[in-house]
């Protein structure tokens, strides 16, 4: 067997992992070509470079798929994923800049997407186009499979395995690869995608993802089509070039940006925009390697965050110099939240709350009397999540609780606007006999707890020595989700807390009115910006997406009548 040939499984996986550096390192060039482009200028530009990016993303899932099929953990959020601008394709000497969308970056495209000539050999590193190399994993594959049997080669665990139940696109198929016949269609999935079918037809065998009646042109083809100004028709071949259509290019439609930008002098407010990009981005990688690694609902989340993105390129390209984003990784100890494994739920800049820890979700129910006063919560069954999860914050996801991006499809502002004073510097104190009782209107959610059928609890504190009074207000207190009420047993004493546990509700009021995401156990909250909320024993959260202080709920799911549809 030649040197060169993947024959063990610690090699497969390592080849694997390079596939991943390899999928992902087109994707800063890609994101650069198509972000300067004016869609309403370049409109045929911009569908084909969105429609290489999707599909992209879309080899980088499979990859994933089957490096965990082979008992292999994907690694992205790593420095190595981001060296500067120009670097090279990983594991070959094929060149990636940092371009504007123009004959430059057209030619670098269709090296990059060039396919391999008749006959030529496998590479498994130093290779000469993406092909080869995917040939040589194939080699290593079907090898393994005929040495030690395919229950050997394929370990991995199913449940990390992505479908197109994760992954919203029209790029193609996410394959879940199970054993040999399934990862080899992933790899042609890849390739053909990249180079066409059968290795000499400029058609990929998927329907054109913007104009469905038309068959899709692979990669390479796409960005001769672009360099020619013509389209591909039936008929065409490699060697005819296209012949169908004229396609127009507009150069001045063209956002200008420096090749290969350079990090802005520090404190600049070009240098801030840069850092707001790469936080971005990052958050990417780290949702990305979330969700292969066992958290397959995050894929929508990252790809959702990926919008994002968009303004923040474009304000950089905007600059008086042309300027652009740098692709630099930050390292998690400098990333606007923490990453890690402890407790917490991570507000994303106008995206869901992502819950870390495996914090247990559930249902609960507002149990409410003949007279709809409200008496008590009735705890369900509880929701099915991963280690990792996202939930919803714009109010239109239709997996509710759970995010499924759609917040990126409709431009969802999640500005957050609560601010992090502590309870104690904004409660007001009311007296009674043997309680105290502080509130902080600011949290009110407008449960009705402290409303009672008959009197608030501000009244109810003139009667409180009698104990079955005092004892109802404290009843009630108990049940307020937001601790917008809480009490002592004098004025300056110890909070007298109830015992909740670690865990996250998903909150339904009378009239099956949909409410808050009630957190309790003392879990803390960061901002998007990385401020943490102060952490308390409980706080509501909003998800209908209408809160004037969000993150926080203010009770305005009741006056919008915001109803959960699953």
């Amino acid at each position: 067997m030649p040197d060169s040939r993947i024959g063990t499984l610690d090699s497969l996986r390592e080849h694997l992992q390079w596939a991943i550096e390899l999928e992902h390192a087109t994707l800063p060039p890609y994101l650069c070509a198509l972000y300067s482009l004016d869609p309403e200028r370049n409109p045929e530009a911009a569908q084909v470079v969105a429609g290489v990016f999707t599909e992209e993303m879309l080899h980088l899932a499979l990859v994933a798929n089957l490096l965990n099929a082979v008992g292999g953990s994907p690694r992205l959020d790593t420095p190595e994923m981001l060296p500067p601008h120009p670097r090279p394709l990983p594991h070959s000497d094929l060149r990636l800049d940092l371009l504007p969308f123009g004959r430059e970056a057209l030619e670098m495209f269709l090296r990059l997407e060039r396919p391999a000539a008749p006959g030529a050999p496998p590479e498994g590193d130093a290779y000469e186009t993406i092909g080869q190399f995917y040939d040589a994993v194939e080699q290593g594959l079907r090898y393994l499979c005929e040495e030690l049997g395919e229950p050997a080669v394929f370990t991995g665990d199913p449940a990390r395995q992505l479908t197109d139940a994760h992954f919203r696109h029209t790029a193609g198929r996410l394959i879940a690869v199970e054993g040999l016949d399934s990862a080899l269609a992933a790899l042609e999935e890849i390739v053909e995608q990249g180079e066409g079918t059968a290795r000499g037809e400029v058609w990929d065998g998927d329907p054109d993802m913007f104009h469905p009646e038309r068959d899709e042109v692979a990669h390479y083809y796409r960005f001769l089509e672009l360099k020619h100004g013509r389209r591909y028709q039936r008929g065409d071949t490699p060697e005819s070039g296209p012949t169908g259509e004229p396609i127009t290019l507009d150069p001045a439609g063209v956002h200008p940006m420096r090749p290969n930008p350079q990090p802005a002098e520090p404190g600049s407010a070009l240098r801030t925009a840069q850092e707001e990009f790469n936080n971005t981005y990052c958050a990417i990688l780290h949702l990305l390697e979330q969700a292969f690694n066992g958290n397959p609902r995050l894929l929508a989340v990252a790809t959702g965050t990926m919008y994002a993105l968009k303004e923040q390129a474009l304000a950089l390209m905007r600059t008086p110099d042309g300027g652009g984003p740098t692709f630099e990784y930050v390292p998690p100890a400098r990333r606007h939240w923490i990453t890690g494994d402890r407790r917490r739920i991570v507000v994303l800049r106008d995206g869901p709350y992502v819950v870390y820890g495996g914090i247990p979700l559930r249902r609960k129910r507002k149990v409410v009397s003949a007279d709809y006063d409200a008496l008590t919560w009735q705890t369900g069954e509880p929701l099915e999540t991963e280690d990792t999860y996202a939930l919803c914050r714009c109010g239109r996801s239709r997996s509710k609780p759970f995010c499924d991006g759609t917040h990126a499809l409709i431009g969802f502002d999640g500005k957050e606007t609560a601010g992090t004073r502590l309870y104690r510097e904004m409660q007001h104190v009311h007296d009674g006999v043997g309680i105290s009782a502080q509130r902080v209107g600011e949290l009110c959610i407008h449960a009705a707890f402290c409303i009672g059928h008959t009197r608030p609890i501000a009244k109810m504190l003139d009667d409180t020595e009698d104990s079955d009074v005092r004892s109802n207000i404290m009843g009630r207190i108990d049940h307020c989700p937001s601790g917008s009420y809480s009490y002592a047993l004098e004025r300056g004493g110890t909070t007298i807390e109830v015992d909740l546990p670690v865990a996250i509700s998903v909150l339904e009021e009378e009239h099956d009115q949909a409410s808050a995401l009630w957190v309790t156990g003392g879990i803390p909250v960061v901002r998007s910006d990385g401020l943490p909320l102060e952490t308390r024993n409980r706080m509501t959260l909003c998800r209908c997406g209408h809160s004037a202080s969000k993150p926080l709920c203010d009770g305005t799911h009741r006056a919008i009548g915001f109803r959960e549809e699953t």
